[in-house]
């Protein structure tokens, strides 16, 4: 009886020692499949960053060496980047810009340009408008923002634009009031357009002009205070 009893604890402690080492041998094989998860894992995050640190220095030679240009802030200042333009001349262009901006995005795009330019009746092949927007695509995203929009008739008003450029037809062609503008004794409506762009800027005089508009209210605004407290004080007497 008792050699019976102490099989059976034998067989019991043999039963749990096996159970252990299959416990332990899971346990091991679970934490090495996870090691090596881990290490996976690390090997393609320095992979990616690798690649993303060798993306970002390949485009510093490129903007060392002049063929890329430095990616600008997506949010600009017209009216104190294009200081020649009046505030009246960037409404005008800035309404143009999205009259052709379809789509909406902020871009003039090949299509959208290629529109235009049938609208002004001077329409371009496929390769002139990819050269057109060449001329000022800066970021060479390959369509038009509102800054490089800008940049068209600065370029032109400087005379930087070549005669048979595609720009320079876009910009003889854009739609300006002379009355508007005070331009007066002008051959064309191109000429009318330089000589605009090229007059001194009055952006600062307009500043100006609103500044002294808002200070003139204020004081008109204390004269009706001080005026009232003289009634109000005059009843109460």
């Amino acid at each position: 009886m008792a050699s019976e009893e102490l099989a059976q604890k034998l067989q019991r402690r043999l039963q749990l020692e096996e159970s252990g080492a299959a416990a332990e041998g899971e346990a091991a094989a679970a934490k090495g499949e996870e090691a090596a998860g881990d290490e996976a894992e690390r090997s393609c995050l320095t992979a990616s960053a690798g690649a993303e640190l060798s993306a970002k220095l390949c485009r510093r030679q490129d903007i060392n060496e002049g063929a890329a240009q430095p990616r600008r802030a997506a949010v600009f200042n017209p009216y104190t980047e294009f200081k020649e333009f009046s505030r009246r001349q960037i409404k005008d262009m800035e309404r143009m810009f999205r009259l052709y901006d379809s789509g909406r995005d902020g871009y003039i795009d090949l299509m959208e340009l290629k529109l235009m330019m049938e609208k002004l009746g001077a329409p371009q092949t496929h390769l002139g408008l990819k050269n057109m927007i060449k001329e000022v695509d800066e970021d060479f995203d390959g369509k038009l923002s509102f800054r490089e929009f800008l940049l068209i008739f600065h370029k032109a008003a400087a005379g930087e634009l070549e005669e048979d450029s595609g720009l320079l037809t876009l910009a003889k062609l854009s739609e300006i009031d002379v009355s508007i503008e005070g331009v007066k004794g002008a051959k064309n409506f191109f000429e009318a357009k330089v000589q605009a762009l090229s007059s001194a800027s009055k952006f600062e005089a307009e500043i100006k002009a609103e500044q002294d508009e808002r200070k003139r209210e204020e004081e008109e605004r204390k004269h009706r205070r001080a005026a009232f407290r003289e009634l109000k004080s005059a009843f109460t007497q």
